[in-house]
């Protein structure tokens, strides 16, 4: 115990470096992902986000899209509190049982139109969990989805790329109809 104690006091700690400074890629993809969702809904895109019973890493980097680096409410999407006021459903780790219910009526409560939207490895089939006698699986097991993001936990780079392709498809889907 002392020599843990002794290493973690001269080593240095375990994080990921900070952004650059000046990041004109995260900057633009937040702008397109604005302007897909007002093409789309004439509107902000509103999402709730759901943890079906996750480590809590993927809620961490959702949570890094409203912090000063990402704010991504400038472009125009927000978060919400309520699923009556959601477009798109951001659905964290895996379905445990105590949480299949409140996800089924959390999805019915979400008017149409409305996406769902698995984040994390854990949100596609359990991840690390997955065969654990309190979980049901991944989200796709419980309500239907329509885009899943991969990692553990996936960037707030890649989920603004996922949401970006989630809107783009729905719009060439809407084109196409």
């Amino acid at each position: 115990m002392r020599k843990l104690l002794f290493e973690s006091l001269f080593r240095r700690p375990f994080t990921e470096l900070p952004p650059l400074p000046d990041d004109a890629a995260v900057t633009e993809l937040a702008s397109a992902v604005g302007r897909a969702a007002r093409r789309r809904l004439g509107r902000s895109l509103s999402i709730r986000e759901i943890d079906a019973g996750s480590c809590n890493g993927c809620e961490l980097e959702i949570h890094a899209l409203n912090n000063a680096y990402y704010d991504v409410e400038r472009f125009g999407l927000k978060f919400v509190a309520s699923p009556r006021h959601a477009d798109v459903l951001m659905v964290t780790g895996p379905v445990t049982k105590n949480m299949r219910e409140a996800l089924e009526r959390t999805y019915h409560a979400t008017p149409n139109p409305k996406w769902v939207v698995a984040v994390g490895d854990c949100g596609r089939d359990g991840g690390c969990f997955a065969g654990s006698y309190a979980v049901v699986g991944g989200v796709a097991a419980v309500i239907p989805v329509d885009l899943h993001i991969p990692g553990c936990p996936p960037t707030p780079t890649a989920m603004l790329r996922g949401l970006l392709a989630l809107l783009d498809q729905v719009d060439s889907n809407a084109v196409a109809n």
